[in-house]
């Protein structure tokens, strides 16, 4: 039967059981209110949900794991990080998602990012469950052998959770082609297997190809779609992107592909504006080689400024804005500065870059916006084609995967378009990925029982 004082108040009954179990995690928290909320719309039409308790399994993860990551430096001192793994739910399959190394990590923000992960993952039509990973372990000034030295004893704990059928992770924020080549190499001598276990890998050892640019190009490839609803294309466009990682980095180099002018990239300490356009060879040599700050970009071009307003990326106008950093780094007041400056289109390609109030002023002014969950699945679409080829023991094209990849962008926002439609909520596609996602997982959890 349905909860007795309807959807909206179970909706919000399951919330209060969150808030109380999780009090100081604030941004887990806020990514299960924003599906909650979605997902109450269909909860009255499901009420085999209800009495299944599908929500309340779903915000609580299957398995959480931390432990202790103990490490060398160069200078001989013991150094002491935490680890963490978080397995949230593998009805669709096994458990997927990033590794994250960044001082802010922590459990609640593990658990917000694996949570989100289990609805992208269903999205992207591949059979993937989800999980996110990490450590408060900073590689940033770190030398490539206390970077390895780390990545090494992080493993020598998470190996034995893992496998190419039960739990694959992959890179995020800190874990590059270094990281992963540390980690598998790790993996790979404690198992003495040598098996999908990790994406993200290089490609002479097991990778894909596009995985590098996954993330970034399938961003742009599903706000083309939005783009072309409103009569648009890229050509012309001028375009912002914070970050300056992979992501950033590939987002801009698909969008100028396109036609765009990208004018902004940024990193944690600021951000560069060139108006002339950001000549991406300079950033990729900059970031992925010397790894420096953004700041050096300014220092080599003199049609570019460097500006450390923190959050000032947001006042530059612009057609597009495609937020590549890391969550909450568009507020309210920035959406409305964003507004105000002409943006159309909004593409979430960090992890919940944008607060509900932000996303509330782009939906109310009629900015197209399209939700990380949906907007940024290319990178882990890209990891599932990846562990395909492992499996096969083969190897794909680039424009092989490139397609597949294009076409799984285009399922997502075709998925996210219709059950918007079906929801009465046409445009939304936050409603839509939202409640797509969630009655994948859930139809899959009632069929297998109370697990």
């Amino acid at each position: 039967m349905n909860h007795p004082k309807g959807s909206a108040a179970y909706a919000e009954s399951v919330m209060e059981t969150v808030i109380s179990r999780n009090p100081q995690e604030g941004e887990f928290i806020q990514a299960v209110r924003e599906v909650v909320d979605s997902v109450s719309i269909v909860i009255d039409k499901h009420p085999e949900l209800v009495r299944g308790r599908i929500l309340e399994r779903l915000v609580e993860p299957e398995r959480q794991i931390m432990f202790r990551v103990p490490w060398t430096d160069d200078k001989g001192a013991v150094q002491v990080n935490r680890g963490f793994r978080v397995q949230f739910n593998s009805a669709i399959g096994p458990y997927k998602g990033g590794l994250r190394f960044h001082p802010s990590v922590y459990l609640g923000i593990i658990k917000f990012l694996g949570f989100e992960q289990i609805f992208k993952n269903a999205l992207t039509t591949t059979p993937i469950g989800g999980g996110k990973g990490g450590s408060d372990f900073d590689p940033k000034g770190k030398s490539d052998a206390e970077v390895m030295r780390f990545c090494q004893s992080f493993m020598s704990e998470l190996f034995r959770h893992l496998g190419p059928d039960v739990d694959v992770p992959a890179g995020d924020i800190g874990v590059g082609d270094r990281e992963i080549g540390y980690l598998f190499g790790q993996y790979k001598k404690l198992t003495n297997t040598f098996s999908g276990v990790l994406t993200g890998k290089g490609a002479d050892w097991g990778g894909s190809l596009v995985r590098t640019e996954a993330t970034g190009y399938g961003l742009v490839y599903f706000v083309s779609h939005f783009l072309a609803e409103r009569g648009m294309s890229w050509e012309g466009l001028k375009v912002v992107v914070s970050g300056s990682g992979n992501v950033a980095i590939h987002a801009a180099e698909k969008a100028q592909q396109l036609g765009a002018k990208v004018v902004a990239l940024s990193d944690s300490n600021g951000y560069v504006l060139d108006e002339e356009g950001i000549k991406l060879d300079t950033v990729k040599r900059l970031k992925e080689v010397q790894r420096k700050r953004i700041k050096e970009y300014a220092a080599q071009h003199s049609s570019a400024v460097y500006d450390e307003t923190r959050g000032g990326i947001w006042t530059v106008p612009c057609d597009v804005a495609l937020p590549c950093a890391t969550q909450n780094e568009i507020d309210e007041a920035a959406a409305r500065t964003l507004l105000k400056n002409g943006c159309k289109a909004v593409g979430e390609g960090a992890n919940m870059p944008s607060t509900p109030e932000a996303i509330a002023v782009f939906l109310d002014g009629g900015v197209s916006f399209g939700p990380a969950k949906a907007a940024n699945a290319g990178g882990v679409a890209v990891s599932a084609l990846e562990m395909t080829q492992n499996s096969m023991r083969l190897n794909w094209t680039f424009e092989e995967v490139d397609s597949r990849l294009q076409g799984i962008m285009k399922s997502i926002y075709d998925q996210c378009v219709s059950v918007a439609d079906e929801c009465g909520r046409p445009g939304n596609l936050v409603i839509g990925a939202n409640v797509a996602g969630f009655m994948k997982v859930a139809n899959a959890m009632m069929a297998q029982g109370v697990v």
